[in-house]
C-alpha cells in the first residue's frame, strides 16, 4: 500500500471509513474544492459527492471487497459546482483492530472531460448533419415514388391494387425511418439495476426464434452463466434484439446463431455469431454510420442506436469476420 501511495505523490490522498466518515485527506483538497481538510475530518465524505457517484460507488464497492478499482468521482465545490476527479479507491482491513476503511487517491480530471465533452458536441453535431442529409435523401426517395404512382392513378391506369401495395410499403419505409430517428432523439432515461445476463438473453432469444425458424435458422444459448450486469435493462434487451435481428436478416441458408457470455474478473463479454456471408473488411469500419447498411430495405440507425446505447453503459461493441464463414459482434461490458 505505502508503494501505491508513493507512486501517485500528486494526488489526493482520502481515508474514509465504511460510513463514509472522513477520517483523512490531504491538504491539497482545498485547492481542488474549496474547503478546507478540517472542516471535512469527521463528516461525511459522501456528502460531498454527486449522489448519483454515490449509488455507482457503493455497489462496486461492495461487490469487489479488497480489489483496487478507479472510478469518475464527482465532487462539489464551495461554489456549488461539480468538479470531476479521477479516484483510484482500495479497501483495507487492520490486522489487529479487524477494523476496515478505504483509500482513496483523487486526481482533477475537470480540463480532461470538458474537452472531451467539446469534442462528443462537435461530433454530435458532425451527425446532426450527416442524419439531416440522409433523412432528407431516405425520405425522398419514397416521397418521388408515391408522386409518381399517385399520378397515375388519376390518369386512370388499371393496376391500381399493385400501385397501393407498392405506395404502402414506400409509406412503411419513411415510418421506419421516422421512428428511429424518434428514438435516437428522445432524451435518455435510465433505470440501473443489477440485471441478469440469462435472463435478458433466454428473452430475447425467445421473442425472436420463430422469426428465426422461419428460416431454418436455429438460435443457440451457448456458456449460460449466472452474471449480472448494472444496466437499462429495456435498453440493453433494445441492443441485443438489433444484433440478433441482423444475424437473422444477414443469413440466407439454413445455419445457427450462437449466442455466448464469457466473464472475467473486470468485463462480461456477449458474442453473437452468424452462419451468414460475412462482412467485407472494408465496410466493418463503416458500420454505425447513419444511413450506411449492407441490407436492402435497412436504415443504418438500428447500429447506430446500438453504439449509443453501449456508449452510454461505457460498453464497447466489437465486430470481426468470421475466419471460416459469417460475422461476430462482441459486447463487452465492465464489471
Amino acid at each position: 500500500m505505502l508503494n501505491w501511495v508513493e507512486c501517485n505523490r500528486d494526488e489526493i490522498i482520502t481515508v474514509w471509513n465504511l460510513k463514509g466518515k472522513m477520517l483523512y485527506i490531504s491538504d491539497a483538497i482545498e485547492r481542488l474544492i474549496g474547503i478546507n481538510k478540517s472542516e471535512l475530518i469527521g463528516s461525511r465524505w459522501y456528502d460531498r459527492m454527486n449522489p448519483e457517484d454515490v449509488n455507482y460507488l457503493s455497489h462496486h464497492l461492495n461487490r469487489n471487497i479488497h480489489k483496487r478499482q478507479k472510478f469518475i468521482i464527482n465532487l462539489l465545490h464551495k461554489n456549488g459546482k461539480y468538479i470531476s476527479t479521477e479516484c483510484k479507491i482500495q479497501k483495507l482491513t487492520d490486522d489487529t483492530s479487524g477494523t476496515s476503511y478505504y483509500i482513496g487517491l483523487l486526481k482533477d480530471i475537470t480540463d480532461k472531460r470538458q474537452v472531451e465533452e467539446l469534442m462528443i458536441r462537435s461530433e454530435k453535431m458532425s451527425v446532426a448533419g450527416q442524419l439531416a442529409a440522409g433523412v432528407a435523401h431516405e425520405i425522398r426517395n419514397p416521397l418521388t415514388s408515391i408522386k409518381g404512382f399517385m399520378q397515375l392513378l388519376q390518369a386512370g391506369v388499371s393496376r391500381k391494387e399493385e400501385y397501393y401495395n407498392i405506395m404502402l410499403d414506400e409509406i412503411e419505409k419513411m415510418e421506419k425511418i421516422t421512428s428511429e430517428l424518434l428514438f435516437l432523439s428522445k432524451p435518455v432515461t435510465d433505470d440501473r439495476n443489477e440485471e441478469s445476463l440469462n435472463s435478458m438473453i433466454e428473452d430475447i432469444v425467445s421473442l425472436l426464434r420463430p422469426q428465426a425458424r422461419m428460416k431454418n435458422i436455429e438460435i443457440v444459448i451457448d456458456n449460460p452463466i449466472s452474471d449480472y450486469i448494472t444496466c437499462d435493462r429495456s435498453q440493453i434487451k433494445q441492443v441485443l434484439i438489433n444484433l440478433v435481428k441482423n444475424a437473422i436478416e444477414a443469413m440466407d441458408t439454413p445455419g445457427e446463431i450462437i449466442v455466448s457470455v464469457v466473464s472475467s474478473e473486470t468485463k462480461v463479454v456477449i458474442s453473437i455469431m452468424d452462419e451468414g456471408p460475412g462482412i467485407p473488411e472494408d465496410i466493418l469500419e463503416k458500420l454505425g454510420e447513419p444511413f450506411f447498411t449492407t441490407k436492402k430495405n435497412g436504415t443504418g440507425l438500428g447500429l447506430l442506436i446500438t453504439k449509443q446505447i453501449l456508449e452510454r453503459h461505457n460498453a464497447v461493441l466489437s465486430i470481426f469476420k468470421n475466419s471460416d464463414r459469417g460475422s461476430t459482434f462482441q459486447l463487452s461490458f465492465p464489471k
